[in-house]
């Protein structure tokens, strides 16, 4: 029987009928239904502790961990969470005023460091494998009166997958994941190690690099991929492949395709099983792009794409000879024409730009190619294949991926709208004369700023939003002495 507030049972429509979340329609009658029969299974199986997580506009997971008998109120009511946590850059410094005047975006809504809400997804309920009766949900972010909230990337992402359901298309993505896995030396947890951001740990390789593929690179690697596998299929998860990649202690995990919300949440919550599966193996992965180390090779996420006929799921990327279809050609001229303004979304950190060079399987320029690693869209569409696709390769691992999710959504929806046509696929990746990506995260910021797309979409506030938040962080950048310009200039000048 499920649990109410006070240990007795209810129902579950019960539970939500009146409260806050019923009052401003968050959950459908099918949620219900999912809620009652999740309260009734978390009973069953002993369930104790219930983590409630958001995944930020950094794409990174935040919340509370609750009682199995609070979850009736959380359902009904909302969990609450400090508004400022919406106003932070990747240091955890809160980058907008709350106090004077309030930051000047959410209609007053988050001035004052006052409260958020968060509502649990029933339908996202997992239990965690590495923590003792544990579960997992994830949650949409509202304000405080329950009503819509735009800075919640997850809902972002919802409305673009709606407006192409408004158009009769659903989309599928694909996952290819490329992260590092290193071995802890030490965690660099004293106290002297504290700060916005605290001290990186120090590490050591767990395999050496440039044996791409290669079948004696897999043993040191063996146990954390497993465990990472294992950990990520108790989730849901659905693991396709596992590589040794081509640079020092790189790896890629690949997983079967589905829709773009299931794909976004199973990214969120990949990246933190894999980095706390790691941690207990004494090990550390990182989803930044280019760590500081030599020799280290750029990891990349490559988001594969096709898009269907909601009503027949015919694949409209399918072709019958060498020219696209037109849904295909649509889709990827929206791509192109939105790579730089969207580079904010996909490479939001100013490791990313790192990356974007010839010969690393990164794309550095603006085009398509068939079957082609060096180019930003590769096309994997063959005649009469139903599983006819295109890869974007210009993503890091780190991004958001609702954000990211959305960018791609509304960029080809944007171009089928206007019938846009792609140019010719590029033969040589790195030596055509198609535009430059962006050089640098302050380029890429200008870029999404001036773009109408993402005021039409995302919504004013959110560009000024996110733009506030990097250019905060490349502001901070620009400020800091390298080891570069130490070695340059100390001695010379």
């Amino acid at each position: 029987m499920p649990l109410d507030q006070d240990g007795g049972g209810v129902s579950g429509a019960s539970v939500i009928d009146g409260g806050l979340a019923d009052r401003n329609g968050l959950y459908s009658e099918e949620d219900k239904r999912a809620i009652a029969g999740l309260l009734d299974r978390i009973g069953a199986d002993g369930i104790e502790v219930i983590r409630l997580s958001f995944a930020d506009q950094h794409g990174v997971l935040r919340g509370k961990s609750i009682t199995a008998r609070a979850l009736v109120s959380a359902f009904r009511s909302g969990m609450t969470m400090t508004s400022t946590l919406l106003l932070k850059d990747t240091s955890h410094r809160t980058v907008f005023p709350v106090w004077d005047g309030g930051p000047g975006i959410g209609d007053g809504k988050l001035d004052g460091a006052g409260d958020l809400l968060i509502f649990p997804d029933p339908g996202t309920f997992r239990v965690l494998p590495w923590a003792e009766s544990t579960g997992w949900l994830l949650c949409d972010v509202r304000y405080a009166d329950g009503s819509p909230c735009p800075f919640c990337t997850r809902t972002q992402l919802a409305a673009a997958v709606g407006a192409l359901a408004a158009d009769g298309k659903a989309a599928v993505f694909g996952l290819e994941v490329e992260f590092h896995i290193h071995r802890m030396i030490d965690p660099r947890l004293g106290h002297e190690d504290a700060g916005m951001p605290g001290a990186p740990p120090l590490t050591e390789m767990t395999g050496h690099g440039y044996q791409y593929l290669t079948e004696a690179r897999i043993e040191p690697l063996d146990q954390a991929l497993n465990a990472i596998r294992t950990a990520s299929e108790a989730l849901g998860i659905k693991v396709r492949s596992m590589e040794v990649e081509f640079g020092p202690s790189q790896v890629e995990m690949t997983f079967d395709p589905g829709d773009p919300v299931s794909q976004a949440d199973a990214m969120v919550l990949f990246r933190a099983a894999a980095k706390e599966t790691c941690r207990r193996l004494g090990l550390h992965a990182t989803f930044m792009c280019r760590p500081a180390f030599p020799a280290a090779v750029p990891s990349g996420w490559h988001i594969h794409q096709s898009l269907f006929d909601a009503a027949s799921g015919v694949n409209l990327f399918l072709n019958e000879g060498e020219a696209l279809a037109p849904a295909a050609a649509g889709w990827i001229a929206g791509l192109l024409d939105h790579a730089p303004a969207a580079c904010l979304l996909t490479n939001p950190t100013v490791n990313a730009y790192k990356r974007f060079q010839p010969g690393m399987l990164a794309p550095d320029r603006i085009q398509w190619a068939r079957d082609n690693k060096g180019a930003m869209v590769r096309s994997l569409i063959r005649p009469g294949d139903p599983a006819s696709r295109i890869e974007n390769r210009v993503a890091e691992p780190a991004a958001n991926p609702y954000l990211a999710f959305a960018a791609q959504i509304r960029a080809g929806q944007d171009g089928l709208s206007r019938a846009l046509t792609p140019p010719p696929p590029a033969r040589d990746p790195y030596q055509c004369d198609a535009p430059r990506l962006p050089a640098d995260l302050g380029a890429a910021i200008d870029a999404f700023e001036a773009s109408a797309l993402w005021a039409d979409t995302l919504g004013a506030d959110v560009v000024e939003w996110l733009a506030t938040l990097k250019r905060a962080e490349w502001r901070r950048y620009l400020s800091h002495v390298s080891d570069w310009e130490q070695a340059e200039y100390y001695r010379a000048f």
